[in-house]
């Protein structure tokens, strides 16, 4: 087997955030063909857990601590120039000196970087194969927080997007290959960077259909006979926070002036003050974090993804349809997802319609919930398992001449 170094800037283990579930399959995938080399931080204490479950897909690896709070103050430096502050947020000299020696005692000659940040590991003239998984475009993203910010945050934040696109850029450049998690997101990154446009492809995020499937059982963790709607994600992510606050404020209340008794449930981890607060509010429950989700799904009515801002694909709302659950979506929440509003999940666009469409669901009218839940497993079930995905990675990395998607 050949080695490969594997870069990832969070520890890819589940189920805690989609970019560690599409990281983990692949480090899973890389495990099945490679002698996998993995670089990669530990920003949350109870990830430390995982690291023996890591290691056992791995011949070594490199496990760097990373304070968030400290990487903040850290990244600040990099005002004063021409630098984005997530490259300095992600520095770290003893991950440099590892993948050095790595690369001295290991005849390593590929290189997987997940996530933009960690290109800057990968510039050693050794690395004759490299390819890039953005998964999404990160400075874009930036781009669009400020828009709902206010001064300094805002310029803070636009300076962000420039100075990462200006690195997503560089990177693109000289990697051989560059991959998103969606069409979309693939094709806004080829206006964003030309010069890169025909070696710049995309695969979708999977599901575990075996993992999130309807035919396990769970104890209900909801009261007795309610009508639940749920959101499931990591509740410290800002998207995240932004749309179960515009949901439960704005839509919750217009559902239950018409289904008093319908409650809604915000599932996931490390809920912000900001999100713990919507508990005061009237049918809304936060949970925090949750041994497993999949029982929060499987006894809810209706699964929610209300996000006005969005990149990439969203693994809560592919888990949702492959628990077979009916699924209401905001264009946002679509985005990526090869789904068919009104047949494979439900879409609207504004509070009333949300709440128009959620009565619709909870009352099951017409079948049209049961209807839709069936077309979501289905769906999920024909395009989005991960050996699928990630058919074609091998090829990328092993191959020796130069990638041109326009020719695929």
């Amino acid at each position: 087997m050949e080695h490969l170094l594997f870069l990832a800037h969070r520890i890819p283990y589940p189920p805690n955030k989609g970019d560690k579930i599409r990281s983990f399959h692949l480090l899973k995938h890389l495990a099945l063909r490679y002698h996998v080399h993995l670089g990669t931080f530990v920003d949350d204490p109870a990830d430390w857990q995982h690291v023996e479950t890591v290691k056992a897909y791995c011949q070594s690896t490199h496990f760097a601590s990373l304070n968030p709070l400290t990487a903040r103050l850290r990244s600040l430096a990099a005002l004063v120039g021409q630098r984005a502050l997530s490259l300095d947020y992600y520095q770290n000299r003893g991950l440099h000196d590892w993948v050095a020696q790595a690369l001295e005692s290991t005849p390593i000659s590929r290189v997987l970087v997940f996530s933009s940040v960690m290109g800057q590991y990968a510039e050693d003239a050794r690395l004759k194969r490299c390819v890039v998984d953005f998964v999404d475009v990160d400075s874009d993203k930036w781009q669009q927080y400020s828009a709902k910010k206010t001064w300094p945050m805002r310029w803070l934040y636009q300076r962000e997007g420039v100075q990462l696109l200006k690195y997503e850029q560089q990177l693109a450049a000289r990697a051989d290959a560059s991959l998103f998690v969606s069409q979309a997101e693939a094709q806004l990154f080829r206006q964003l960077a030309p010069a890169s446009a025909h070696k710049t492809g995309h695969f979708n995020n999977g599901v575990d259909l075996a993992y999130f499937s309807p035919a396990h059982q769970f104890d209900n963790p909801y009261p007795a006979g309610s009508a639940v709607l749920v959101f499931t994600g990591a509740m410290d992510y800002w998207p995240n926070i932004d749309a179960v606050q515009w949901f439960a404020k704005d839509i919750m209340p217009l559902v239950r002036a018409r289904h008093p008794a319908a409650l809604f449930y915000i599932v996931g981890s490390r809920p912000t003050p900001q999100v713990r607060a919507l508990a005061d509010l009237p049918g809304v429950s936060v949970t925090g974090t949750v041994p497993d989700i999949r029982p929060y799904l499987a006894h809810a009515t209706l699964a929610v993804a209300p996000l006005r801002i969005a990149r990439g694909i969203q693994n809560k709302v592919l888990e949702a349809m492959a628990m077979r659950m009916p699924v209401l979506v905001s264009p946002q929440a679509l985005e990526g997802i090869d789904a068919m509003p009104g047949q494979d999940l439900a879409l609207a666009d504004h509070a009333e319609a949300f709440a128009d469409a959620a009565v619709t669901l909870l009352e099951n009218r017409n079948g049209q919930a049961e209807r839709l839940a069936a077309h979501a497993r289905e769906k999920i079930e024909t395009h989005y398992g991960w050996d699928q995905q990630l058919a074609s990675l091998p090829t990328l990395l092993d191959s020796q001449l130069p990638v041109n998607f326009n020719e695929s």
